[in-house]
């Protein structure tokens, strides 16, 4: 969430930062494909977003349980990837 609200405050470069700690940090550890999904969407890269987001789906992550009404991936939700992807986990509109 912090790399989140650094990209939402225009800060990208802490951002980028906090998505190099995830990612270092999933090397040792598991760290939820969706938390990098979420600062990918705050900075606008909805490529990287929706593969963060298929990595989460391919895990069977439970964020994607909350996908179809989580204000923070508003910014996908006309792209037609999101309802793909909501109707792959059966949480189509």
């Amino acid at each position: 969430m912090l790399g989140h609200a650094y990209a939402k405050a225009g800060r990208r470069s802490d951002a980028q930062k906090e998505l190099r700690t995830l990612k270092t940090a999933s090397q040792s550890r598991y760290v939820a494909p969706a938390y990098l999904a979420i600062v990918y969407i705050a900075l606008g890269d909805k490529d990287q977003a929706f593969a963060w987001l298929e990595r989460s789906y391919l895990d069977r992550s439970e964020h994607m349980l909350y996908l179809k009404m989580e204000p923070l991936v508003d910014p996908l939700r006309d792209d037609p990837r999101f309802d793909s992807l909501l109707k792959r986990t059966g949480l189509e509109h």
